[in-house]
C-alpha cells in the first residue's frame, strides 16, 4: 500500500486528490501537514488521516510520496526537502514564483532520483489529445497561431477563496492560478517561446489580475496567446488552432477542423476515447510500476515557471520579455 501525505490543505483542490488518492485501489493518505494548524487538524479529521504540526517529522514517518497543495510560495522549501528525504512528489502547479526556485527544485528532484508529478489537468483530456494529435499530424500545414482561453466567473460571483488573491502566497492572480493551464498546453503544442507580452487588468478590486492576456512568440513565428480571468461567466473555454493549411476548434468535449485541401469545409472530429488518466492518477501508477515517467516531468514544470515569470516581468515592465 502507497502512504500517501498531504502537503497542505490550502489549495482547493486538496479535498479532491485526497478522495482521488483514497479510490486507488494501492494508495491512502495517511498523514497531513499544513501550515495553518486549525486548517491542517480540519483536514485531518475530514479524512481520518494523521495531522503532523512539524513537516519534518512527516518527512521522517513511513510515506512513500507527497502530494502538494500548500500555497505556491512555500513550495521551494516543501519539495527540496522531500526530495531530500528521498519522497517521490506531486504538486500542484505552477511548481514555484521564480525560475531559480524551479531550477533549484529541479536538481534536488534529480539528485535525489525520486520521481516527480505536475498537475497539468488538462492534457488528459479526450479533445485535447485530439487537438495534440492533430497539430502533429501536419495536416494543419505550418502551424503560426494558437490561442487558449481558460476562465472562469469566481471573482464575480464571489466563490473564489480569499487566499487566491494574496499576492504573497500566490504570486499573482488569474494568470499564475488559471492561466497557468493555456500556458503549459501552448508550450506542449509549440514548444518553448522565445518571449512573452502581457496586459493584466484588475476589475473586482483583489489588488491581483483577474483579467489577462499572455502572448507568446515563438521561435518559427508562430504566436501563442493564454486568455484567463475570474471575470467571465458562460464562456466557451477552448483552444483554437490556425497553420498555412487549415484551422481546428475545441470547445469542452467537441473538435471541429476545416482543412484548405477539403476545401476549407468545417467538419466534426471523431474524438478518440483514449481514457488517459489524470495526473495524479498517473504518479499513483508511476509509483506502482504501471505507468512510464514520461509526462509531466519536471523539466515541463521548470518552463511553466520561467513563462510565467516572464508573463508577470512583462506585465510589469510593459514591455516584451525575452526567455
Amino acid at each position: 500500500m502507497l502512504k500517501i501525505a498531504m502537503v497542505g490543505a490550502w489549495h482547493v483542490h486538496a479535498g479532491g486528490y485526497a478522495r482521488e488518492i483514497n479510490r486507488f485501489e494501492n494508495a491512502q493518505v495517511t498523514c497531513v501537514w499544513d501550515n495553518d494548524i486549525q486548517r491542517g487538524k480540519a483536514f485531518a479529521e475530514e479524512f481520518s488521516c494523521t495531522f503532523y504540526e512539524d513537516y519534518d517529522e512527516l518527512l521522517a514517518s513511513d510515506i512513500d510520496a507527497i502530494a502538494v497543495c500548500s500555497s505556491t510560495n512555500i513550495h521551494k522549501e516543501i519539495i527540496v526537502k522531500a526530495a531530500k528525504a528521498k519522497k517521490h512528489i506531486f504538486t500542484e502547479k505552477v511548481l514555484a514564483l521564480t525560475n531559480e526556485d524551479a531550477k533549484e527544485i529541479a536538481d534536488a528532484v534529480k539528485e535525489n532520483g525520486v520521481k516527480f508529478v505536475i498537475s497539468y489537468s488538462h492534457i488528459p483530456g479526450n479533445a485535447v489529445q485530439t487537438v495534440k494529435k492533430l497539430v502533429s499530424s501536419g495536416k494543419l500545414g505550418t502551424v503560426t497561431y494558437a490561442r487558449m482561453r481558460n476562465t472562469h466567473s469566481g471573482s464575480v460571483d464571489n466563490w473564489l477563496p480569499e487566499h487566491f488573491y494574496n499576492i504573497k502566497e500566490c504570486g499573482g492572480g488569474a494568470m499564475i492560478d488559471l492561466g497557468a493551464h493555456p500556458m503549459y498546453i501552448l508550450a506542449w503544442l509549440l514548444g518553448k517561446p522565445s518571449s512573452v507580452s502581457s496586459v493584466f487588468t484588475e476589475i473586482t478590486g483583489h489588488s491581483v489580475e483577474d483579467n489577462a492576456v499572455s502572448v507568446l512568440r515563438f521561435p518559427n513565428g508562430a504566436i501563442g496567446v493564454s486568455e484567463t480571468g475570474f471575470v467571465s461567466r458562460s464562456d466557451r473555454n477552448g483552444i483554437e488552432v490556425s497553420g498555412t493549411d487549415g484551422f481546428l476548434r475545441q470547445t469542452g468535449s467537441e473538435v471541429f477542423v476545416a482543412l484548405k485541401n477539403e476545401e476549407n469545409e468545417w467538419k466534426k472530429v471523431d474524438i478518440e476515447e483514449k481514457n488517459m488518466p489524470s495526473p495524479l492518477t498517473y504518479f499513483l501508477g508511476v509509483l506502482s510500476g504501471d505507468e512510464d515517467k514520461k509526462l509531466y516531468n519536471i523539466d515541463d514544470a521548470v518552463m511553466l515557471t520561467e513563462i510565467m515569470e516572464a508573463a508577470y516581468k512583462s506585465h510589469k515592465e510593459k514591455r516584451e520579455v525575452s526567455l
